[in-house]
């Protein structure tokens, strides 16, 4: 059996879209479907090679997606055929099956324990989860890595409380799944920064409070106009080195909290002087929000079901597997916010 799949040949090249032939599933491997598949900023970095040297070329690529299951190996108990699956880079229950190998007219091509930019895929049973039926339609691919990252980095890491203030770097699809947590948990104000009025825009839909496209404004003077001089917790969704590098000024003394998202280029450095720490502030790291699928997706789909009607808006151009490249363009030049591949 064949798949046509978007391979990743080359750092700082197009993607190649070709015919692969899927191996034979090992124990604790599943073969999936694909329905859609989302478009994350850190498939961008890997294809512009801003996490560093690729030792796995050529490979597969994507970690966010909906299909459904079309046949399981050995030893799989979670799944049968035919059952909608949610795809995500981050471990669930299940068996740990690792990576496969496809094969591309005689070359190896590798792959993680769950890639999506193809039609069918191989994928390890702990990178899946049942998917449930509500009317999200494409937008559940959300559950895969935006939701559980950007929503788990605001509940899981930051956990904040009712009326407590937050500014978001990034409103892309992270970005708005964290500023959708933070108005469900009541914080207020929330503040969205980012340098493309289309997102800006959302994010307004969104429910922020303030917006600022620090292209234009000044985000410090953006919020002494509202009587602000710090806020409470802060989530860094850019990976702008730069914009690291400004965090603890903004944040409140005796317990300002941030937390990292962003995927800043290998090699960059955060500068910081110790004494924004001695001012009892605090950076966070997370692995995708500290987010477990078997505790938290019923919670962030409830959300993103809420959230349903301006949802469908951070995909407001169809793309096709075959145009896996123009939606990358789309994710550097910021006109959308979360592209979807309708496979």
């Amino acid at each position: 059996m064949k798949t046509l799949a978007a391979i990743l040949t080359q750092t700082g090249k197009l993607l190649e879209l070709d015919e692969i032939d899927i191996p034979q599933l090992r124990s604790g491997q599943v073969l999936v479907k694909i329905n859609y598949s989302g478009v994350c900023g850190t498939q961008l970095s890997e294809v512009d090679g801003k996490k560093g040297e690729d030792k796995w070329l050529p490979h597969c690529i994507g970690h966010e997606a909906i299909g459904s299951v079309v046949d399981i190996g050995r030893n799989v108990t979670r799944f049968r055929k035919y059952d909608n699956v949610v795809m995500s880079w981050i471990k669930t229950d299940g068996i740990d099956a690792g990576g496969t190998q496809y094969s591309w007219g005689g070359r190896k091509v590798n792959a993680g324990p769950v890639t999506t930019f193809q039609h069918y895929a191989v994928v390890s049973e702990n990178r899946l989860t049942k998917m449930v039926s509500n009317s999200l339609g494409e937008m559940q691919v959300l559950l895969g890595c935006a939701a559980p990252t950007g929503m788990g980095a605001v509940k899981n890491v930051l956990r904040p409380h009712a009326g407590e203030s937050i500014i978001i770097f990034g409103a892309g699809g992270v970005g708005l799944c964290a500023l959708m947590m933070a108005r469900k948990m009541n914080m207020s104000p929330i503040i969205v920064s980012d340098i493309s009025e289309q997102r800006l825009s959302l994010a307004k839909q969104f429910g922020a409070d303030i917006t600022v496209n620090v292209n234009e404004t000044q985000l410090h003077m953006a919020m002494q106009e509202h009587d602000l001089q710090h806020v409470d917790y802060l989530v860094e969704a850019t990976g702008n080195i730069n914009v690291v590098n400004s965090i603890m000024e903004l944040l409140r003394p005796q317990g300002g909290r941030a937390v990292i998202v962003g995927n800043a280029p290998v090699g960059q450095i955060m500068k910081i002087s110790p004494s924004q720490f001695n001012m009892g502030k605090s950076i966070l790291g997370t692995w995708g929000g500290d987010s477990k699928p078997e505790r938290d997706f019923d919670i962030f789909l409830q959300i993103l079901d809420e959230n349903k009607d301006v949802i469908r808006k951070m995909n407001q151009t169809s793309f096709s597997l075959e145009q896996v490249n123009e939606a990358l363009d789309c994710m550097r030049s910021r006109t959308v916010a979360r592209p979807i591949l309708a496979m």
